[in-house]
């Protein structure tokens, strides 16, 4: 095995999380509570999952850590920013995720992480009033000082590296518009032309961390680093970026389920899905500028697997115009559900002769115990890929994302079927620990 390719993790890891309600608190307890043997990190494939490398007689299935050399939970160092000022304990135990006997061993390190200002407008969370918030300034001047709380973090906490995850709310849908974000130089002229119309804060906070020399993921659907502007300074300063849009529930089922249709050749005539859900995102969600940026998210994952143009007689029927399935989908806010999501599906197939049958799909999941997994490997395979010399947007981690990112301005295509992201993850994997990528994306 070849591991040179790679440097070694040496050093703390910074993890700086951009909003520390549910699923950041999530998170960061149970990391805090693993390293403590008093839980196990149960869905973080970094941690869990094995890969076959070698062939033959020579083949041998090993854990993420002996093949790549990925940072260690105890290296981990935990910040974060947010409009609201309670400290990470005091937030884990408002969204009632966990129960106080699993939050309580670790009270005291997660008092300790006590939230940054956010960059915050509340013209993209109408519904969001906290008021730990930086003062009015510019885009570029919210660009600064996010740069600048980087800086300081990781000199504060000595740490060797750190990686930026945006944890926080869905903003409202800012549509890609080439005039602003088709070159690096556009949107810097619209950042210092302080351009709040397409400008959104998220994408302050991804131009600071790519700058500041680390790796930037998206866990929400905003268009914050799905943009060319975005690709040109990650390929500028050789950073890593993934997104977007933590693939947790119901979409996670869609991207697996899928295809078992397309494979067995069954035809798709609808697929209704909807959530209930009562968390902040829910409440966040229940705006209609912000629903839209999700409902573009969620959309996407079918067109790509099962395809009208490609098998017209079992995809090509359904919707108003007569030329795909009927595709809907709608969240809806609803309180005493909390962080105790539903997904339900109603999927419309037929077989045989064009006979109808139906598939119901009930999945009553809990969105941030869902979420946190996904967010450690996010972190430590983005660092991995760094520390590889990865740069741009890293395809490899699309099996996280419900909404993969890919080089839509050269007419490619988002990879959603779960089966063939996870070989992209184990290839990937494999290249990176010096063995041959050798699965074949059919």
């Amino acid at each position: 095995m070849e591991t040179n390719k790679v440097k070694p993790a040496e050093g703390k890891l910074g993890i700086l999380i951009v909003g520390c309600g549910a699923v950041a608190t999530t998170f960061i307890t149970g990391v805090f509570m693993a390293r403590k043997g008093l839980a196990k990190p149960i869905g973080a494939m970094t941690q869990y999952d094995k890969i076959r490398v070698g062939r033959g007689n020579s083949k041998r299935y090993l854990h993420y850590k002996d093949i790549v050399p990925l940072a260690s939970l105890d290296d981990i160092i935990f910040g974060c920013w947010d409009v609201y000022p309670q400290n990470a304990y005091q937030a884990a135990m408002y969204a009632e995720v966990l129960q106080e006997k699993d939050i309580d061993p670790v009270r005291e390190e997660l008092a300790a992480i006590k939230p940054m200002k956010a960059a915050f407008d509340h013209n993209y969370a109408k519904r969001l009033n906290g008021d730990n918030i930086k003062p009015k300034m510019t885009r570029w001047q919210m660009m600064e000082a996010i740069r600048d709380d980087i800086r300081c973090f990781k000199q504060e906490k000595g740490c060797s590296r750190i990686v930026v995850l945006w944890a926080a709310s869905t903003e409202i849908y800012v549509p890609i518009d080439m005039e602003f974000h088709g070159s690096l130089e556009a949107l810097e002229k619209a950042m210092k032309a302080d351009d709040c119309e397409h400008i959104a804060p998220s994408m302050c906070y991804a131009y600071a961390a790519i700058s500041e020399g680390c790796p930037f993921i998206m866990g929400a659907p905003n268009t914050t680093v799905d943009i060319p502007a975005m690709w040109q300074l990650a390929d500028k300063m050789k950073m890593p970026i993934a997104g977007k849009d933590f693939k947790t529930g119901q979409t996670l089922v869609k991207s697996g389920f899928a295809p078992i249709i397309g494979t067995r050749c069954l035809g798709l005539s609808g697929w209704f899905s909807t959530n209930i859900l009562g968390n902040r995102d829910g409440l966040v969600l229940d705006e209609p500028e912000n629903f839209r940026t999700k409902e573009v998210s969620k959309l996407s994952t079918l067109e790509t697997i099962l395809k009208p143009e490609v098998q017209p007689d079992l995809y090509g029927s359904g919707n108003e115009t007569g030329d795909q399935y009927y595709h809907k989908v709608r969240i809806n806010y609803y309180p005493p559900r909390n962080d105790n999501k539903e997904g339900w599906d109603n999927i419309d197939i037929f077989g045989w002769m064009n006979y109808p049958m139906q598939v119901k799909i009930n999945f009553l999941c809990r969105d941030s115990i869902l979420a946190a997994p996904l967010c450690l490997d996010l972190c430590l395979l983005s660092d991995l890929a760094m520390r590889a010399g990865r740069y741009g947007i890293q395809g490899f981690l699309s099996f996280y994302l419900k909404s993969p990112m890919h080089d839509y301005t050269r007419g490619k295509e988002a990879v959603n079927h779960l089966y063939q992201q996870y070989t992209m993850l184990k290839n990937a994997i494999r290249e990176m620990g010096g063995f041959e990528a050798d699965e074949e994306i059919d």
